[in-house]
């Protein structure tokens, strides 16, 4: 008698947080991902970073770089055996998208995903325009995130 598996529940969007803590964010948009098989099933099963991801316009077309996509290779006798994959994926937008973002691009914001959706019959990724934040900025951020953990704590004992 065999075992039964548990399904395995597999996040409806893999997030980049570090996109948040690293840049202001701006306008969003919603591009298609040039995908093969194990990269689709690595994003369905959860299996794909974005920290320290960009995308970058080459040839009047988005480049997603850096995205470490975790793929199962077929090795006899460990069928857990993973690759890591960071080669450059093309995102598919609309022409006047890629131009804004070209247009912006140009005034030094960077453009970084912050999403990867894998709910629907699609995978999508979710782009924001950002501007780099200082390091002075990013204490801010965490004294503010403190402040309002504690007080949070207080309310909540209180």
């Amino acid at each position: 008698m065999g075992q039964k598996k548990k399904p395995v529940t597999a996040p409806k969007a893999i997030v980049n947080r570090r996109a948040r803590f690293d840049y202001e964010l701006g306008d969003e948009i919603v591009a298609g991902l040039v995908l093969t098989g194990p990269e689709v099933r690595a994003a369905r099963d959860g299996h794909i970073q974005l920290k320290g991801s960009f995308v970058t316009i080459r040839n009047n077309e988005l480049w997603l770089n850096n995205a470490s996509f975790s793929m199962k290779i077929n090795k006899k006798g460990d069928p857990a055996a993973r690759t890591i994959d960071t080669e450059p994926r093309k995102l598919l937008a609309s022409r006047k998208q890629i131009d804004t973002l070209a247009s912006k691009k140009k005034t030094g914001l960077t453009i970084v995903p912050t999403r990867l959706l894998t709910a629907g019959k699609f995978i999508k990724v979710v782009i924001a325009l950002g501007k780099g934040k200082k390091n002075y900025d990013k204490r801010e951020t965490l004294k503010r995130r403190d402040q309002e953990r504690e007080s949070n704590r207080a309310i909540k004992h209180a």
